[in-house]
């Protein structure tokens, strides 16, 4: 729960015997509000989304995770879109360089890594994307023939913008998360996430991991499909914070996220990143999102990450990659925790709750 969760209006789903449900909750307590709206998508449309009402169902410490008995906590989206924001930071544009130079091979990135940081990273920094010093940058990065396609969306006009996972797909708190069985290089990634509702208003924000294979994409940016949208590699939550006088868009861009990794042999990592060093206005992303399509169950939006790990977990030179079993835990004060217990997607519960068969679980008229 936030730091100041008493003062939040929290929305999230959660899974009763009858089906997933949205709810709310208030003073620590949890309401069911699928009467009013039957899916996320259709809370954040309302036009006051914390004032919707609706009888209730437990309180917030009675949520479970796992298969047991009782409320069961999910990911806080349903119908709406996962897209996802890339290189929005310039610690992670060098860090993509670093991938890409070295074909997704981790033991040539220590070497790369010590000469790129001096010669790219001040003037990374000190640009904004899209402006005049910026086009001026980019022209002499490409006369020292240090071009890259991931410097493109670092620090020209146009953002990356990708779809990270299919609608109802993403996992929530406490479930486990997914990397390739075949990759031998990744990270988490911590991030803020939005919640956009069918106007293009955004409503909300909450935590998310969007689990990253440096192998995978540093070898080709063509295989960042495989990179990014595998079985439970993307999880959010706990709840959405909605937008009210006590939470805005100026709290995201002031944001502060901790992270932390315990690994099942005693391994321990610890991180950070901040909203406040963002190249990219989460609003402008946002835009860049909408621009010339439309969501009509509206999307959650990630913004990127400041954090890439470089500490060795094993042999010198060699870095950071995940192993089965680690604990992974975002944390953020207005924001809350978000809980994952890292496994392959191979062996992570498979998704099987599709479209049809969500919409096959709603209230006969909520289906009409």
């Amino acid at each position: 729960m936030p730091e100041d969760h008493a003062q939040a209006t929290l929305a999230g789903r959660v899974a009763l015997a009858s089906g997933p449900v949205p709810v709310l909750v208030r003073d620590g307590q949890v309401f069911d509000v699928s009467a009013t709206a039957p899916t996320m998508s259709d809370l954040l449309d309302l036009e006051s989304p914390a004032t919707a009402q609706g009888p209730r169902l437990c309180a917030v410490e009675e949520l479970i995770v796992g298969d047991g008995p009782g409320p069961r906590l999910l990911s806080p989206f349903d119908l709406q879109c996962v897209k996802a924001c890339g290189v929005t930071f310039a610690l992670s544009a060098i860090e993509r360089v670093i991938e890409e130079r070295a074909r997704g091979d981790y033991a040539r990135a220590a070497e790369i890594r010590a000469g790129l940081e001096d010669q790219v990273g001040d003037g990374i920094r000190s640009v904004v994307p899209g402006t005049e010093p910026a086009r001026r940058l980019k022209e002499a990065l490409i006369e020292a023939g240090m071009w890259s396609q991931y410097l493109e969306v670092a620090i020209g006009p146009d953002a990356e913008v990708f779809t990270k996972a299919p609608v109802l797909s993403t996992v929530g708190w406490g479930a486990d998360i997914g990397i390739r069985s075949d990759s031998s290089w990744n990270n988490p990634e911590p991030e803020v996430v939005l919640a956009v509702n069918a106007r293009g208003e955004t409503v909300g924000a909450t935590l998310g991991n969007d689990v990253n294979l440096r192998d995978f994409e540093g070898r080709s940016a063509l295989l960042l499909g495989k990179a990014k949208d595998n079985n439970a590699s993307c999880a959010i939550g706990p709840f959405i914070r909605l937008f009210d006088a006590g939470f805005g868009m100026d709290d995201v861009r002031a944001a502060e996220l901790d992270l932390l990794i315990e690994g099942p042999e005693g391994y321990r990592l610890e991180g950070h990143s901040s909203m406040r060093q963002i190249s990219r206005d989460p609003l402008d992303l946002v835009k860049q999102t909408l621009s010339e399509h439309q969501y009509p169950d509206g999307f959650a939006l990630f913004l990127g990450t400041l954090f890439a790990p470089v500490q060795d977990r094993d042999d010198p030179g060699r870095g950071f990659t995940h192993k089965v079993g680690d604990i992974v835990e975002i944390r953020s004060p207005k924001l809350g925790l978000l809980r994952n217990r890292v496994v392959t997607s191979a062996d992570a519960p498979p998704w099987t709750i599709g479209i049809r068969a969500f919409m096959a679980q709603l209230p006969q008229g909520a289906r009409a």
